[in-house]
């Protein structure tokens, strides 16, 4: 049989506090009452709760532990993005306690639950959050410092760290168009993707701009995985093979369409633009990985560096903690081209 650990929400509820109070009661911060903190302890003894850092070292102000949150570690965005967080957090001493929420996000509140309970210091949110979580009340009720690090945010009133989705897609979209494509499809993502959503607005305000024909039929959803975005890229081409060059809405997907390209007998390059027999596909992506390099071309990619995006979003978690009066701040990097053979 297993038995609940007891959390400091059943502390606030049995002790009849906010959970804010029982916060204070530990860390012997705030304006709280002896009857009150009396109260907070008694049910503390009489429910067995375990105080772990916030009794033994936020008494101090500290725990020298921040608290990230991704949905997916193996995402190589959120690797890159992990370690230059944890690059600008151990530089100042703390340490990283990482938690994946799992694909969907769907074990976000428990992970964001169990973080505050353990008493970080901060949170670094790495994408998955919705409004309606209420985590930034609930960060706030705590007085934890939350930031969003992600590729989007619909977080509002919280410092944000991300990349340009939208220039990121006009500069992808330009620079296929300047090489003489005319008929562009964009791979991958689904459509409850904030950042797909981003980057498709971006796509198609370039495509508007150039006089260029936008088709709901070249735009195609696909999950991550490359053997979904190789069956997605072949079938594409097959159904419209006039499509001479395509953008990919990530990394993984890019690998897995240069793949879905060469069973359709067609190569990859930015040449034979206006020939159909022996047409070459352009493909650009979004993102970088090593594994770019290992094709035959080496494949385009447009990035904003992950790791800028933690090492910046530690920066002012740090601030954030040291209680730097700060106004709210949305820093947005802008994307690079990295252009290979590809396109």
């Amino acid at each position: 049989m297993t038995i609940k650990k007891t959390t400091i929400t059943d502390v606030a509820k049995f002790a009849g506090v906010s959970v804010a109070t029982v916060s204070f009661a530990i860390s012997g911060k705030g304006r709280i009452s002896p009857a009150t903190v009396a109260r907070v302890n008694q049910a503390i003894e009489q429910l067995g709760y375990v105080r772990n850092r916030q009794a033994a070292q936020l008494r101090g102000g500290e725990s020298g532990v921040i608290g990230l949150i991704v949905r997916d570690i193996g995402d190589p965005f959120y690797a890159e993005m992990t370690a230059g967080l944890s690059e600008a957090i151990e530089a100042e001493g703390k340490l990283l306690f990482l938690a994946q929420s799992g694909r969907e996000g769907k074990g976000l509140l428990r992970c964001f639950d169990t973080l505050i309970d353990q008493g970080v210091d901060g949170l670094v949110l790495g994408g998955g959050a919705r409004r309606e979580m209420g985590l930034r009340e609930k960060a706030a009720e705590h007085d934890i410092p939350l930031i969003c690090a992600a590729r989007s945010n619909v977080l509002d009133g919280v410092d944000v760290v991300r990349p340009d989705n939208m220039q990121a897609a006009k500069m992808a979209t330009e620079f296929l168009i300047g090489r003489g494509h005319r008929q562009i499809a964009y791979l991958g993502g689904h459509s409850h993707s904030l950042t797909r959503a981003e980057r498709l607005g971006g796509f198609c305000a370039t495509l508007m701009q150039y006089g260029l024909p936008f088709r709901s039929e070249w735009v195609v959803e696909c999950d991550g995985q490359q053997q979904a975005a190789a069956d997605a890229a072949e079938e594409l081409l097959r159904r419209h093979p006039n499509v001479s060059a395509i953008v990919c809405h990530q990394a993984s997907i890019a690998l897995g369409a240069y793949f879905g390209i060469l069973r359709t007998g067609r190569t990859i390059g930015s040449a034979g633009v206006d020939t159909y027999l022996d047409q070459q596909v352009a493909l650009i992506g979004f993102g970088d990985v090593p594994a770019a390099e290992l094709t035959e071309p080496p494949l385009t990619f447009i990035t904003s560096s992950a790791r800028e995006i933690g090492y910046s979003a530690g920066q002012r978690l740090l601030q954030r903690i040291a209680g730097v009066d700060l106004q709210l701040q949305s820093v947005i990097l802008p994307p690079v081209l990295i252009r290979r053979g590809s396109a």
